[in-house]
């Protein structure tokens, strides 16, 4: 049976922590800061885990609650973790129109996880995205860059099967 969602515990390392503290220093007081504090986070851990986003907080001297309205607001920003395989399936209306929730689907069924979630092990993670371009492919799955198109759930299996 598939998990609603995994729970994977913040990892971070004292050299993240130092680059942090670097980019919060280096913003704090000026206008604007939370934005650029914010992305550089993300590139720094992946996503933005609670124990940052208070760290980042406290040292722009900001409400928490102002940072979760910025990363809500803003899709590029993500508080779940990423695996180290990323799946996505875009469910665009071309793609939707094709079978793409059968894609993904299978593709929750082959890693055991929803949508939005990470593996266990921290290999997979798998989302359902917007249109990403590719709609004369439809439906569409990606894992990290590769990009796989014209799929029936068969073939998800097979593609997964790669990256293991």
């Amino acid at each position: 049976m598939p998990n609603k969602r995994t729970f994977v515990p913040f990892k971070g390392t004292a050299e993240q922590e130092q680059t942090l503290n670097e980019v919060i220093t280096a913003h704090k007081g000026k206008p604007g800061a939370n934005m650029p504090v914010l992305q550089k986070a993300q590139e720094i851990y992946g996503y933005l885990p609670e124990e940052v986003l208070v760290k980042i907080a406290d040292g722009l001297d900001v409400s928490l609650s102002e940072l979760y309205g910025v990363i809500s607001f803003y899709t590029q920003f993500t508080v779940n973790p990423k695996g180290e395989h990323q799946v996505s399936v875009c469910m665009g209306t071309a793609c939707y129109v094709k079978g793409a929730a059968d894609i993904l689907a299978e593709a929750e069924k082959k890693l055991g996880i929803k949508a939005g979630s990470i593996t266990k092990d921290g290999r997979f993670s798998i989302d359902a995205t917007r249109c990403i371009g590719a709609c004369g492919l439809a439906p569409v799955m990606t894992v990290d860059e590769d990009v796989y198109g014209r799929l029936t759930p068969g073939e998800v299996a097979g593609i997964l099967e790669k990256y293991l």
